[in-house]
């Protein structure tokens, strides 16, 4: 799909937001290729440096835009999920001015609004001490003076895999921020807007955008209402999107409508999105996900899913619980109820 270019920078009091379609939301190599087959995450380390196991799940933030990830990936270290899958490549002269540690306020200071945020983002991600504090502080500031491209969408996708959920609340301060969108009730109203457009790459950039928002606390109620009706649209792609819009929200009301996505939609696609979203993706909490394991044990044996819905229903477990047990609802229910606190 075409992405819109936002247009040149106007003075901050006249910025207004701009559809502007997040690379990270184009299809990927990826899509097509889960499921049963081969394990495509297989031996990568996950954030605690063990092997993982094999996954197939689609990762939320997935991005084929390469050529800025390598010196990124080397800096996190394991600080993000095994689930992330970056394309590889070189980031060139991106941060070559970058303070080594955010507590330099100073140095940072000195760098442009654009290079304090790729600077600190990258801090955050390789968990570097009061780097989230320090976006935190200046996020408001850089409102109407950063710019979103190519690599600001690697580092925020960087800060979104992070099992550090202050990290993943960095990375959407820092996106809504690039994407000039004021965390406030005008802002809201111009991307339900746009989340109606015949447009669909507005659409989908809306969705997600919503999601965004909604996390931030912005109606959150509000988003999930407009976010939940999407998911009745009969095109595959904006169902999609607004499953990822609510994995984006994580708030509790968001889980049983995931679940239900898992268990009732159409398209493969979308129900394994629902599943990752639950298990491993987006801004839901361990308790959270946890709340999710009693229906996904009804899922592994429901007989009115696929093979390929029951793996997903033990995939989820698997990552929820940190358990490796076989595909078995039997072992998985005793599991649990040997295990519930």
């Amino acid at each position: 799909m075409d992405v819109p270019q936002p247009p040149s920078p106007e003075p901050a009091a006249q910025l207004k937001p701009v559809p502007i379609v997040d690379p990270r939301l184009q299809p990927t190599p990826d899509y097509g290729t889960l499921g049963p087959g081969p394990d495509i995450a297989a031996g990568r380390p996950d954030s605690a440096g063990r092997p993982a196991r094999p996954n197939r799940f689609t990762p939320l933030f997935a991005v084929a835009i390469g050529v800025l990830l390598a010196v990124v990936a080397a800096s996190m270290g394991s600080a993000h999920s095994a689930w992330s899958r970056f394309a590889r490549g070189s980031r060139g002269d991106a941060v070559s001015t970058a303070p080594t540690s955010a507590t330099s306020a100073r140095q940072i200071d000195r760098l442009k609004p654009q290079k304090q945020a790729e600077a600190l983002l990258e801090l955050a991600v390789s968990r570097s001490d009061g780097a989230v504090d320090q976006i935190s502080t200046r996020v408001d500031s850089w409102q109407g003076k950063l710019k979103w491209d190519s690599q600001m969408a690697t580092l925020t996708t960087a800060a979104l895999n992070s099992s550090d959920m202050r990290v993943r609340e960095s990375g959407i301060e820092v996106e809504l921020a690039a994407y000039g969108l004021s965390k406030n009730s005008a802002s809201l109203d111009d991307l339900l807007k746009s989340a109606e457009s015949s447009d669909h790459a507005q659409k989908i950039w809306a969705l997600w955008a919503l999601g965004l928002m909604g996390n931030r606390g912005v109606e959150t109620a509000r988003v999930v209402q407009v976010l939940t009706a999407h998911l009745k649209d009969s095109d595959e792609d904006s169902r999609h999107w607004a499953v990822e819009g609510l994995a984006l929200v994580g708030s509790n009301e968001t889980i049983p409508l995931l679940l239900a996505t898992m268990h009732d939609d159409a398209s493969p696609r979308v129900r394994e999105e629902a599943a990752c979203g639950v298990a491993q993706s987006g801004m839901f909490t361990r308790e959270q996900r946890m709340s999710a394991v009693p229906q996904l044990l009804n899922y592994a044996d429901d007989r009115s899913l696929d093979a390929q819905t029951h793996g997903w229903a033990f995939e989820a477990l698997g990552d929820i619980t940190g358990q490796r047990l076989p595909n078995s609802a039997a072992a998985w229910r005793s599991w649990y109820e040997n295990n519930q606190n």
